[in-house]
């Protein structure tokens, strides 16, 4: 795809009937799933405990904050501190609309101007915006999202918008969001539900407010983790069918849609952006190398050098967390189930073993699996005094955090996202953002890297939105090779990096074109 690409313009304007479904029950109190199926197992209905149900309980009390809480990131104008839910409150903005439910919308000055930080850092989406703004390639689309919301979230909202998008966007985690972005977006038109804190009540009202609106029938999904996918599936079959396309970025949200594929129940096309390129090394690899150590730093001020830390797996989120740690001084073990990664880390320099060799020793403990019930409460009761436990895996799972919510122990709030959880004989472990992801909740990610995760979505959403009907069949899919590519074309100029290209010659010797795709797709960078 040439440097001039032109964005591929939207296929004839189709008159959508307008679908009304009478909602069934939550999706988050169906614990069989769909229609008996486990793919869209909704695991946040048991494991997410409210924080307010903590609060009241005897053994949870509260430390007062000091000051570098109090100016930590975590809980300066994200505070989830208010007692007023928003659902409560009657809010609008300065042109008068009120279709949307954000923590404060009178923080939206402060929101706009980290969006503003966040679009210096973003210049392939930035580039994106303008090269296609002209030909609107995604006019007529509505899109559902389902996303982290933050400052480099609301760069990509704007962008499709930019492209002829209407969007409404919740969270897709309660404790990621900025309200002050969120207050931004609110202020500027979008229809946003989403606050810090949120309860798993909120959580799934926010995705349904976005999804089930008067004069509004969604004709694609941007998704992080399946939770739009499966309300909407669940609770509003027939809208759903209407739906042109999925786009999902989380192995979690990858491995449901594959699973609702395997049964026959994805009746739409979907895009697995998770496991492009683009995705996977650089917000897998590169970002989580930077943001694990931000997230650390900020929520335990603590110091790396000579601290033992496991971490239980080696894939790319596993791989950039190893490397950073180990950069910082830490002695480092893996765990894996894969034979494959455990050779890799083991060639790296790791120690790979089983996590009760080690855990009576190790001073951190970070889950990167995606998978559940990684660390279990036999393995926390034997962790040292003061041992850091957190997650990076997308889901809420990894870490039995239920298991922890008996009577014999003591939940002690240290600041925003990090408690101390207290066993009878005093010893102590320091829980970050209670299993949740950790670099989203206690820090942020760098806005480089969230560009070109960013601009992958965005293509994505324009191939499935513009392709021809035959196209795509009702089925998962990997981004194509060509526009993996032309992502990280967009982000060379930063770098002044200057591409060398074939000769007429090479590229006949070679069998590719000239313009690329230059590797196939079973390669492995």
């Amino acid at each position: 795809m040439s440097e001039n690409i032109e964005i591929r313009t939207i296929i004839s304007n189709r008159n959508i009937n307008q679908v009304s479904d009478s909602p069934v029950t939550d999706p988050a109190a169906g614990a069989k799933g769909l229609e008996g199926s486990n793919a869209f197992v909704c695991q946040r209905s048991k494991l997410e405990t409210k924080t307010s149900a903590l609060k009241k309980s005897s053994r949870y009390r509260s430390r007062s904050l000091s000051a570098s809480s109090t100016d930590s990131y975590s809980s300066g104008s994200s505070s989830d501190e208010d007692d007023v839910s928003p659902r409560e409150k009657v809010q609008t903005n300065s042109a008068g609309t009120s279709d949307f439910c954000v923590r404060n919308i009178t923080q939206h000055a402060f929101g706009r101007r980290e969006i503003e930080i966040a679009e210096q850092e973003m210049p392939g989406i930035m580039a994106l915006r303008k090269r296609a703004a002209d030909d609107k390639p995604l006019k007529n689309a509505k899109i559902v999202g389902c996303t982290h919301i933050n400052a480099q979230t609301a760069v990509l909202i704007e962008t499709l918008a930019a492209l002829g998008a209407n969007v409404r966007w919740a969270a897709c985690n309660i404790y990621s969001t900025q309200n002050e972005v969120a207050a931004a977006l609110a202020e500027a038109g979008f229809s946003v539900f989403a606050w810090r804190g949120e309860t798993e009540e909120d959580f799934w009202w926010c995705i349904d407010k976005c999804v089930n609106a008067e004069s509004w029938q969604p004709n694609m999904i941007l998704d992080d983790g399946g939770d739009a996918t499966h309300l909407m599936l669940k609770k509003y079959p027939v809208m759903f069918k209407m739906i042109k396309g999925i786009v999902e970025e989380s192995v979690t949200g990858v491995h449901r849609l594959y699973q609702l594929s395997k049964g026959g129940k994805l009746t739409v096309p979907a895009m697995n952006v998770n496991d492009s390129v683009t995705k996977t090394k650089y917000d897998n690899l590169y970002s989580c190398r930077e943001s694990i150590i931000d997230s650390l730093k900020r929520s335990t001020d603590v110091m790396f050098g000579g601290k033992q830390v496991v971490i239980c797996g080696y894939g790319e989120v596993g791989k950039g967390c190893s490397q950073a740690l180990k950069g910082f001084g830490c002695v480092v073990y893996v765990t894996e189930i894969d034979p494959i990664c455990g050779l890799q880390a083991s060639m790296d320099g790791y120690r790979v073993v089983k996590l009760n060799e080690v855990i009576r020793n190790v001073d951190i403990v970070i889950t990167a699996t995606g998978n559940k019930n990684v660390v279990m409460r036999e393995h926390m009761d034997k962790m040292k005094n003061g041992c850091i436990v957190c997650n990076m895996g997308h889901s809420n799972t990894e870490i039995d955090i239920n298991s922890l919510r008996t009577p014999d122990l003591t939940w002690e709030k240290v600041r925003s996202q990090v408690d101390h959880v207290i066993w009878p004989d005093g010893k102590r472990i320091i829980l970050l953002a209670e299993g949740r992801l950790v670099n989203l909740s206690c820090s942020s990610l760098p806005s480089f890297v969230v560009s070109i995760t960013s601009a992958t979505q965005a293509l994505a959403l324009i191939e499935l939105f513009n392709a021809p009907p035959g196209r795509y069949k009702s089925d998962v899919y990997l981004l194509p090779k060509k526009m993996d590519e032309y992502v990280a074309s967009l982000h060379l100029p930063t770098f002044d990096a200057h591409l060398t290209e074939l000769t007429d010659e090479q590229a006949k010797y070679m069998g590719l074109n000239k313009a690329g795709p230059f590797k196939p797709n079973y390669y492995r960078y």
